[in-house]
């Protein structure tokens, strides 16, 4: 297992100490209860890393660390983002975990026909913050250093856009009577960007499927059940993660 990871806002050149303080700071010494000797990963959420050998831990929010040198993780190919539906309740935030845990790039709220839950004004930048919170706790707990990016929510306009230009693009789409194909088989491309739409619990309607498939997506099934929105991309992200050989 790699070391812990800690979130900074920038990191520094090597040589030196640096403090961490204020919450991580907190939760390196009073949860994690780091003591000299051992190692963090201290990352800035966007790829840059260091690893670093804890120097102290000072009352119950300091931790002195001797950084080592800055690296930065290279770009994925290709990249994987998900359109997600909004679920009911806090079945947003986990679908935003788990994805995060198995190692998508990108997640998009979709504001789709049938979702029940609306993001609207305070409440909607309410929601956003707590799925942008969420893929930044899951991304340390993965030990990630490079967290998906949560963009605004988005229309199904936007969203038929941002498939036009993807080098791969899919609709999971539960109606069985709609032609589709499994996306076990779909050819895949190795660099680039690939887009994956999951529908709401009530599905991707007829309307915005038509206007998907006419920016270039396909409609793709993973098999005979039908999975919960909050499921169905984590489950078709690792798919395509192994696929596409990020996993190998």
């Amino acid at each position: 297992m790699t070391a812990p990871v800690f979130v900074v806002d920038q990191l520094g050149g090597t040589g030196g100490e640096f403090v961490l303080d204020g919450p991580e700071g907190r939760h390196a010494v009073s949860v994690k209860r780091l003591q000299p000797g051992e190692t963090v990963v201290l990352t800035d959420g966007a790829g840059r890393w260091a690893e670093c050998a804890v120097v102290a831990a000072e009352g119950k929010d300091r931790l002195v660390v001797r950084p080592g040198a800055v690296t930065e993780e290279p770009e994925p190919a290709p990249r994987i983002t998900v359109v997600q539906a909004l679920p009911k309740g806090d079945r947003g935030e986990l679908a935003v975990e788990t994805m995060t845990e198995v190692g998508v790039d990108g997640i998009v709220p979709w504001q789709a026909a049938r979702c029940i839950t609306q993001w609207k004004g305070e409440r909607g930048l309410k929601a956003l913050g707590k799925w942008r919170a969420t893929a930044r706790e899951a991304g340390k707990q993965s030990r990630r250093v490079r967290f998906p990016e949560i963009a605004d929510a988005a229309t199904t306009k936007q969203v038929a856009a941002l498939l036009a230009k993807a080098d791969f693009a899919a609709v999971l789409h539960s109606d069985f009577e709609h032609a589709g194909a499994p996306l076990a088989t779909a050819e895949l491309p190795s660099r680039g960007e690939i887009v994956l739409v999951v529908g709401p619990e009530g599905g991707v309607a007829k309307d915005e499927l038509a206007l998907f498939e006419e920016a270039g997506a396909k409609a793709y099934f993973m098999g005979p059940t039908v999975m919960r929105t909050s499921t169905a991309g984590t489950a078709a992200a690792a798919l395509l993660l192994g696929r596409t050989g990020r996993w190998s």
